[in-house]
């Protein structure tokens, strides 16, 4: 594996060396570099540090691995590939992607999801492993967003007004979701055994990246949503 010390390199110099490198490669005292591996393919990224804005932007099938939390706009726009954060992640994760897959360990902060899409084979997933906050899954139009709660205490598993606008994708709540408002334009239930065959893959992975037990993880009430048919947004934006 090549290492690469970030400490003296801005995000381009960065990149440049990243690129430069070979299939396995491990970035050292990272501090807010943005779109690290933006575009690549073909690599396995270990980030010691925590790495800037839109880390893994248009990523196309690299793997990458924080050791710590990450900022904003992780993932924008990915296309393959996957993100593995031990840690937290701040706004707008997965925004537009549209395939890959990206695990959380803990929480995630405003507009995760938002504007998440898919084609064909391409369907993306975002798996949160603590709470998200407000906007969850905003105009969300394909793929599958998990929130698990782990670890929340009294805390709200989503913030305020998830799935405003969402016209397509499916979201799972690991909570019976009592105390969330949902928006007119979607379906909220209990989810049964059949809707969380769909999603215990993720969760089986998610349980191997950070050293959880998954029949306890699933061992609790999910909630799964759904846009309604009769949404508008569906005929603006999603391909029959």
């Amino acid at each position: 594996m090549n290492t690469i010390n970030a400490k003296d390199f801005e995000y381009k110099e960065l990149n440049e060396q990243l690129r430069a490198a070979g299939s396995e490669v491990q970035i050292e005292n990272c501090c807010g570099q943005r779109f690290i591996a933006a575009g690549m393919a073909d690599k396995k990224i270990d980030i010691i540090g925590v790495p800037g804005n839109a880390l893994g932007a248009y990523l196309n099938g690299a793997t990458i691995n924080v050791h710590a939390n990450a900022q904003d706009a992780v993932g924008d726009t990915m296309n393959e590939g996957e993100i593995i954060v031990h840690g937290n992640i701040g706004d707008a994760a997965g925004y537009a992607m549209r395939g890959g897959k990206i695990f959380v360990k803990e929480n995630a902060g405003y507009r995760a999801g938002i504007h998440m899409k898919a084609y064909k084979t391409k369907q993306p997933a975002l798996v949160i492993g603590g709470c998200a906050g407000s906007f969850l899954g905003e105009y969300q139009a394909g793929g599958t967003i998990v929130v698990l709660g782990l670890d929340r205490g009294d805390k709200k598993i989503v913030g305020n007004f998830p799935c405003t606008g969402m016209h397509g994708g499916k979201m799972f709540l690991r909570s019976d979701c009592t105390d969330v408002e949902f928006p007119g334009q979607v379906n909220a239930k209990i989810a049964t055994e059949e809707d969380l065959e769909e999603i215990k893959p993720l969760i089986s992975e998610y349980c191997d990246h950070f050293g959880y037990n998954k029949e306890n993880v699933l061992a609790s009430t999910f909630t799964v949503v759904i846009p309604d048919t009769k949404n508008p947004y569906k005929q603006m934006y999603v391909a029959n």
